[in-house]
């Protein structure tokens, strides 16, 4: 019989075992995307043979929705317009902070998601009722601000659809990024220049102009 010391290192083992395949998966499919990504190539980024990986998942198209599903749910917690504030400029600033600051540190799982959207978005049928709730949302909190006169008129949808673009080029071409512009990464002092130099192009871009 098994004891509770025994047990708890049977199941660390195997966190780490699940982990190390969903690190490797996360760098297999945002390099080939689903259709180019194998199950051997995550086997061997993990350390593992093809055979032992399939003791831990059932198959690549069950392994990427869930990756796909993970950066979604994350996405959902980390990009709303926080509730607790009611200002354009800090519900702006605090939304792109977080957006930002996701694609610096987790930019291939990012980019599984661009993966997906660029093959078609096969596996996104289901988030896109939720992603236009979502996005409707923030869409009549702009509106509201307009009405209050604390922005100017714009379109508020394309406006959001500008903002997620802009963050999102830090992840999708963050080799570009790297060449261009430095690989800051680990200097906490580029980051913070950077969301703020992004975060005043686009609060610039929806002040009421003089007079008005």
């Amino acid at each position: 019989m098994m004891n509770n010391e025994s047990g708890g290192k049977i199941r660390l083992a195997r966190e780490r075992t699940l982990e190390n395949i969903h690190a490797a998966a996360i760098a297999e499919f945002s390099e080939k995307g689903f259709q180019g990504a194998t199950t051997q190539a995550i086997a061997r980024r993990a350390g593992l043979k093809k055979a032992q990986l399939h003791y831990y998942i059932a198959g690549k198209e069950e392994l990427y929705e869930e990756l796909l599903q993970k950066v979604l749910k994350v996405w959902g917690d980390i990009i709303q317009f926080d509730p607790t504030l009611s200002e354009p400029d800090a519900v702006l600033s605090r939304y792109i902070r977080n957006k930002l600051n996701f694609s610096f540190d987790q930019p291939e799982l990012s980019r599984i998601f661009t993966s997906e959207v660029l093959g078609g978005g096969h596996y996104l049928h289901k988030y896109w009722p939720q992603a236009t709730a979502n996005i409707t949302g923030k869409e009549n909190l702009i509106h509201g601000w307009i009405a209050q006169q604390k922005i100017r008129p714009l379109d508020a949808r394309l406006f959001i659809m500008h903002i997620w673009a802009v963050t999102q080029y830090y992840a999708d071409f963050a080799v570009q990024v790297k060449h261009m512009y430095g690989d800051f990464e680990g200097d906490n002092a580029a980051r913070e220049h950077i969301i703020a130099e992004v975060t005043t192009l686009i609060l610039n871009g929806c002040k009421k102009g003089e007079g008005a």
